[in-house]
């Protein structure tokens, strides 16, 4: 079925809408994220199209666009102190992806046999990619009821990890807020006029005079900054949307970037939004024949490991000072990733603030954990996994 653009534009964005509108009533108890993926897995199998994310504009040259510009507009939310300060998140982090591995390894082959944990652990551990390495793998030997495994674990993770994660960043809110009520009782806490005075502090690169700081000019540093990214990630060996996000926060913390940029640019919330229609494209592939075949060992896994991951990153996050709730939920992050990670976590800061001074003091406290542990993760943690268990099929 073919429909015209704006009509598969409209039905996209209707649906997101739904998930948001759920969020809010809800005060976040319910995912906007987790709505979302539901109705267009409904859809999906009875009347969306199952290009609908391509028919509606959401093409892959445009989502990369959207993710280059929108991870180096996520550096300029983090200084660099606050960067090499996520190393505690970064360690809670590779526990998380350990628990898994040691859950699904050990009882998880009891149950399920060898090679089927084995196709199905790296796509829990993180992204597409995982995924795809262990799906092309179990094609390879003649095993195709493994290699639907695999895509389908990439699939429906999420439905996990977005209303558990939702549950322990709004915990996990409310105890930063309560610290924030009480330094603003005792004449602890900055005021906004000094917070903003800290952060516009001098640069290396004077600022542009406001006249001149148009839109097009803060996607242009945002677009060169990406550009620099892109072209340095082949010789340090690391991930080009991880470089972004660490070029980001230097091209902020000398002057180049504004803070926010996004923000500022009034182009935040269309590139957020094309990024969120186009993580859902992956559902059309999930069809009610191909969960009915792997069902079994697809939520046995799931559990598991989601078990393995809490037990192993609140122990090792206790060790390291943070709360449970937040080292589990940087450690969920394995489920989803970018941007999912920062769409609940602003969605937790909402529902439970109430004034922007609030919200701010909460952002800066977990934010920078949740990207942090987002890109360590899925980014980088899932991809070595993948290629240490292609080898073990």
């Amino acid at each position: 079925m073919t429909l015209n653009v704006i009509v598969a534009f409209t039905a996209i964005l209707l649906v997101l809408a739904i998930g948001e509108v759920v969020s809010t009533k809800t005060k976040a108890f319910v995912p906007s994220v987790f709505v979302s993926a539901v109705l267009f897995l409904i859809g999906f199998w009875t009347v969306f199209p199952k290009d609908l994310i391509d028919q509606g504009s959401f093409v892959k040259p445009v989502v990369y666009v959207s993710m280059y510009l929108l991870l180096t507009h996520m550096g300029t939310l983090m200084s660099i102190k606050e960067l090499f300060a996520q190393w505690r998140t970064f360690v809670i982090a590779i526990s998380g992806i350990a628990g898994i591995c040691a859950m699904t390894l050990t009882i998880g082959k009891l149950f399920f046999g060898w090679q089927t944990v084995v196709v199905a652990t790296p796509p829990l551990t993180g992204g597409v990619v995982a995924s795809i390495l262990m799906s092309n793998a179990a094609n390879d030997l003649g095993m195709t009821s493994l290699a639907v495994l695999a895509t389908c674990m990439y699939i429906m993770q999420g439905f996990v990890g977005y209303p558990i994660t939702a549950l322990c960043l709004k915990k996990e809110a409310a105890r930063v807020r309560n610290i924030c009520m009480t330094k603003k009782a005792s004449g602890e806490l900055d005021s906004a006029a000094e917070m903003a005075a800290g952060k516009d502090q001098k640069k290396l690169i004077p600022a542009l005079p406001e006249k001149y700081q148009t839109s097009y000019m803060i996607l242009l540093k945002l677009g060169i900054v990406a550009c620099l990214a892109h072209f340095v990630a082949p010789y340090i060996h690391l991930n080009e949307f991880v470089v972004c996000l660490i070029f980001g926060v230097v091209g902020c913390e000398i002057g180049f970037l504004e803070a926010r940029a996004l923000n500022k640019a009034n182009a935040f919330g269309w590139l957020m939004t094309v990024l969120m229609a186009f993580i859902f494209a992956s559902l059309s592939k999930a069809t009610p024949a191909m969960l009915a075949e792997i069902v079994g060992p697809l939520l046995g896994i799931i559990v598991l490991g989601v078990v393995g991951m809490a037990i192993v990153s609140m122990s090792v996050g206790k060790l390291l000072g943070y709360t449970k709730e937040m080292s589990f939920s940087v450690a969920l992050t394995a489920l989803f990733g970018f941007p999912a990670d920062y769409i609940l976590t602003i969605e937790a800061v909402k529902s439970v603030c109430e004034t922007e001074e609030e919200k701010e003091y909460v952002l800066d406290d977990m934010l920078p954990k949740m990207l942090v542990g987002g890109f360590t993760t899925v980014t980088i943690a899932s991809v070595i996994i993948a290629g240490i268990f292609v080898k073990m099929i």
